[in-house]
């Protein structure tokens, strides 16, 4: 498993965009997330699954409401990766009113959740799979702070626990 200290891996995610703009065309568009987490601090959570229960009610409306105090602790991107579709990921970032405040990332093959050594088995209850509930904070692509949840848990990768490690 990632651990605190090690590189985000070398793999591509991909990210839906609704208008062109800054070298994005319409549609989904790779992210490399080595290269595009250089020089940046990143505050990175992954879910099992968009528009879950936990994931649609609590974790992701926790980095959109926190965004103003984690851009003035020194984040500068909110990432948010999910064992889903670029299409899924727009379509929940639509809902969620993510806006430009949470990078909504699909990671469609899990490559991002095996990679990370994060990754967990939900066969059994139809969803394959998917990224285990964690969050992260990474400064220039190197993990700085992890938190990995319990099955079944919300209590370690809030906004609010990452807030006060970005602060720290």
């Amino acid at each position: 498993m990632i651990k605190v200290g090690d590189q985000l891996p070398d793999v591509t995610l991909q990210e839906y965009s609704e208008v062109e703009g800054n070298g994005c065309s319409i549609g989904p568009n790779p992210v490399k997330v080595r290269d595009a987490a250089k020089g940046k601090t990143i505050a990175l959570f992954g879910l099992p699954g968009a528009f879950t229960p936990t994931c649609s009610a609590k974790h992701v409306p926790g980095y959109v409401e926190k965004y103003d105090d984690l851009k003035k602790a020194g984040v500068d991107e909110i990432w948010c990766v999910s064992v889903n579709d670029a299409f899924v990921m727009g379509a929940w970032a639509r809902d969620q009113k993510t806006g430009t405040k949470v990078r909504m990332l699909g990671d469609g093959s899990a490559d991002f959740a095996k990679a990370t050594g994060l990754s967990l088995d939900l066969g059994g209850r139809g969803m394959g799979t998917r990224l285990n509930r964690c969050s992260m904070l990474v400064k220039d692509g190197k993990v700085t702070t992890l938190n990995v949840e319990g099955p079944g848990k919300f209590e370690v990768s809030d906004a609010g626990t990452m807030l006060a490690q970005a602060k720290g």
